[in-house]
């Protein structure tokens, strides 16, 4: 079931969203050769429990952190680690939440390390652009597989790989709702989109295959190949003419 969410639903995952937000620039500060993402996850908890915010990721189905890593060719769902150091050259994906007097906010960003490769960069590039692409879909009488659609159409001419196994997704009271929001697919499918629902859209997308697989410690995802890979999120509401993003606000 999709839940159509009240005004006052909508401030407090607008409220989430911003903690998320300060977080996340917090955060881009300390993005630099040789720090551990371990330390990035103290700092993020840290900064949201300031903020009377609680980490949605931490404990949830036994995740150990408060925040993924995933450096490279992890996908999704790195486990952060003070001996996993960041070094010149990396790419970096931070995906968190934030639950905010019941609500959560969910959003992901890929990062440079340092200097990378142009053709890091282009990974990067296209993956963020994608997420726009998808957006601006968002219009209410829409379908969800339009979004879908957009970014598969986005992204294929490039060559890279579309993540297949893991989709964006509705949020509210829990951080995982329906609808679920593939970035592949046919248009015209899957639910209408109306005023009030939430959720999450994210493309994923990988240099090489699209294949994926999860390590033994069943939470790190990876490229089969091991080619890098590029992950952008926001949390969106959908309004009477097209969207809002709650996780994404001016610096104050």
């Amino acid at each position: 079931m999709i839940h159509i969410k009240s005004e006052r639903e909508i401030s407090l995952m607008r409220q989430a969203g911003r903690i998320l937000e300060s977080t996340r620039q917090m955060l881009e500060t300390h993005i630099r050769p040789g720090i551990s993402t371990g330390e990035l996850d103290r700092l993020a908890e840290a900064h949201i429990i300031a903020q009377d915010g609680i980490p949605s990721f931490k404990g949830y189905h036994g995740f150990p952190g408060s925040i993924c890593a995933s450096v490279n060719e992890t996908v999704v769902h790195g486990i952060p680690s003070d001996a996993r150091i960041l070094k010149e050259g990396d790419i970096v994906t931070l995906d968190f939440g934030v639950n905010y007097k019941g609500y959560h906010a969910d959003s992901a960003t890929t990062y440079p390390v340092g200097t990378i490769s142009d053709a890091l960069q282009a990974l990067l590039d296209v993956t963020k652009q994608a997420l726009e692409v998808g957006l601006q879909m968002v219009q209410p009488g829409r379908h969800v597989s339009d979004i879908s659609h957009a970014i598969e159409s986005y992204v294929k001419p490039y060559g890279y790989g579309i993540v297949e196994d893991f989709t964006g997704h509705g949020i509210g009271r829990d951080l995982h709702e329906e609808p679920y929001v593939p970035n592949f697919g046919p248009p015209g499918q899957g639910p209408i989109l109306k005023p009030g629902m939430t959720f999450c859209v994210e493309p994923m997308v990988n240099m090489g295959t699209k294949h994926v697989k999860v390590l033994k410690d069943n939470w790190t995802t990876v490229t089969t190949d091991r080619k890098p890979s590029a992950h952008f999120e926001h949390m969106i509401v959908v309004t009477e003419h097209g969207y809002e993003i709650l996780t994404a606000f001016e610096k104050e």
